[in-house]
């Protein structure tokens, strides 16, 4: 579980890095700008995990290659945009997240099933009557019921 600390420097790279993407270097990913989805930061916040998605990219492994060659100017282009909250700049490492992907996969696999219907059988008058109760065990020789 994540600190509080971590929660909010996480936040803030998430937050960040989108805008270095866009505005800072979009001269580095020419038509689509990866999508950051999640970022981790360890507890000593000395490294950052980003998570990127790139649906809408045909090659993701291509970018993901693409973006990690980058990787020192895009942790410098942050550093400027970070240097007033944070005294050092984590050192990022990419992941591609296939989350989006998992979760079509999983579409799939459900829309494929095929569930047979429940029986509409209506229950008897047996199975709506009450069950007897089991007679009380006695423990004393003198109670009487």
């Amino acid at each position: 579980m994540e600190s509080k600390r971590q929660q909010k420097v996480a936040s803030l790279l998430q937050q960040e890095l989108a805008a270095v993407f866009q505005r800072d270097l979009p001269h580095l990913f020419p038509g689509l700008a990866p999508g950051i989805s999640t970022v981790r930061v360890s507890p000593d916040l000395g490294i950052a995990r980003v998570y990127l998605s790139l649906l809408l990219v045909g090659d993701g492994q291509a970018m993901l290659e693409q973006v990690r060659d980058s990787s020192k100017e895009i942790r410098l282009a942050l550093a400027k945009r970070i240097r007033q909250q944070l005294r050092v700049v984590p050192a990022l490492s990419f992941f591609l997240d296939d989350s989006a992907a998992y979760a079509a996969h999983m579409d799939q696999v459900f829309g494929g099933l095929t569930i047979p219907a429940a029986s509409t059988d209506a229950p008897t008058e047996e199975d709506e009557s009450p069950k007897p109760t089991p007679p009380r065990p006695r423990l004393f020789a003198d109670e009487d019921e």
